[in-house]
């Protein structure tokens, strides 16, 4: 077993499966974490955005189950990867098997093995290292091979709870960089994030 930094517990398969808006909630403040080349790389979650299951027109899982993503029907706590503009976003499935819903982890705030996704990026400031999907996935090095891995059970990638960590103040706001569904409230961010996607003027908390 690689020896993990010193945070607490990771999250079980029974805190991924509820409802996808309570866990997209809950993950923000939560470590993500990827042992790669030696090192683990990762950070604390800080944006999240909920995609539900088939009638959420914005899901990927409205056209219903496809090869492509047939990990995302998978048991809570599966990984499902995507390719999208030769770059590749990650997510944490929830719901029970053949529900078709999941959290797509949209930014974290870099902590560890900082070097290491310098390197993968090309670049030096932390604001261009986790600040989006696709740059968040370039960083871990998170590609579609790493689709369907277990967030639970996987001895290299997880996700991790510290109970001794300041609380975050969360805000929920509408969904970004999709045409359907744009009305719903089922984007999360730490309001206090300096590594958000994009920053929004317009948030309610909760």
């Amino acid at each position: 077993m690689f020896q993990m930094p010193i945070i607490a517990d990771r999250l079980t398969e029974s805190f991924y499966d509820r409802p996808t808006a309570m866990v997209a909630r809950d993950l923000i403040g939560k470590a993500l974490l990827h042992y790669v080349d030696h090192c683990w790389v990762g950070g604390w979650i800080v944006e999240t955005e909920a995609y539900l299951d088939r009638r959420d027109p914005a899901s990927h899982s409205a056209r219903g189950q496809t090869p492509g993503n047939a990990s995302m029907f998978a048991k809570p706590g599966t990984l499902y990867v995507y390719p999208i503009h030769a770059k590749y976003c990650m997510n944490a499935v929830t719901e029970p098997i053949g529900r078709g819903a999941a959290v797509l982890i949209r930014a974290i705030d870099p902590v560890w093995g900082i070097d290491s996704m310098q390197r993968e990026r090309g670049h030096q400031d932390l604001r261009r290292l986790t600040r989006g999907p696709s740059m968040l996935c370039q960083s871990l090095r998170i590609g579609r091979s790493d689709d369907n891995r277990c967030l639970v059970a996987d001895p290299s990638l997880g996700i991790f709870s510290d109970q001794t960590a300041t609380t975050r103040r969360v805000a929920v706001t509408k969904r970004i960089g999709i045409t359907k569904a744009v009305h719903r409230n089922l984007r999360f961010i730490d309001v206090d994030s300096n590594f958000l996607s994009r920053p929004t003027a317009k948030s309610t908390s909760r």
